[in-house]
């Protein structure tokens, strides 16, 4: 079975974002990149499925410019055999990514895709959703564990109430949650040899998807900063000021 894994270039956690002076968006000269977290999850568990003989061929995508090929290395050093690079200077929006996907499913013919439930970027858990309905599979989202058996997935996977499980039938797009597996750390060994394995680079166009973007980010701005606390000598003082200034009773 191949499993197709998206992966997406996403500043790092680490960093502290930085809005642009003129309020166009974030600004990312000079900041440290890395794969977006969700989707280090789901190359894990796809390297874990192959580990047991259950995948047999691990398929890295990635859309977007071309350092995005650092992303995908370390896709290939995690354990993916093969890489796609969608190369696009063009601001990519969920829809777009999830055409661009369909027709890499099209083409791939994958028997599962794993993809991170959402980028820590925008946050926009779309994606993988998109993808399902675009290509006419089943899809589970917000998977927290996976079983593959008998040409079925059985999906467990977090909602409000607790816990659900359900059974898809293959092929399936299946979003990865944090409580999915914790990602291998990456040895230098690993790092050598994804050097070496195959990475193809293709074009939006090739693909016969358009990738204009259809929203318009009209202004970014930072988070209001909070204000200092106040300490109130007693309770009555503490009511006061929660029904006269904050107006939350």
């Amino acid at each position: 079975m191949k499993v197709l894994v998206p992966v997406k270039r996403v500043v790092d956690y680490n960093v502290k974002v930085r809005v642009k002076s003129d309020g166009t968006g974030v600004d990312i000269a000079n900041v440290k990149m890395s794969m977006n977290p969700f989707d280090e999850i789901a190359v894990e568990e796809a390297v874990r499925l192959k580990e047991k003989g259950v995948a047999t061929e691990i398929v890295a995508v990635s859309c977007g410019v071309t350092q995005c090929q650092e992303t995908l290395r370390t896709a290939m050093a995690i354990g993916a055999d093969r890489a796609i690079l969608v190369e696009t200077t063009e601001e990519l929006q969920p829809l777009a990514v999830a055409k661009l996907l369909k027709a890499l499913v099209d083409k791939e013919q994958p028997g599962l895709v794993i993809v991170g439930k959402q980028a820590i970027d925008d946050d926009a858990n779309q994606t993988g959703q998109m993808l399902a309905a675009l290509a006419g599979l089943a899809q589970g989202a917000f998977a927290s564990k996976i079983e593959i058996a008998d040409g079925r997935a059985k999906v467990t996977r977090e909602v409000d109430g607790g816990a659900e499980t359900v059974d898809l039938k293959l092929p399936a797009v299946v979003t990865a949650d944090l409580r999915l597996n914790e990602p291998r750390y990456v040895t230098l060994p690993n790092i050598m040899k994804a050097k070496k394995k195959p990475l193809e680079v293709v074009k939006p166009a090739d693909l016969g998807v358009d990738v204009t973007p259809r929203l318009k980010t009209l202004k970014v701005s930072e988070p209001p900063k909070r204000g200092a606390g106040v300490k109130v000598p007693d309770v009555a003082t503490l009511v006061s000021k929660l029904k006269n200034e904050a107006k939350v009773i």
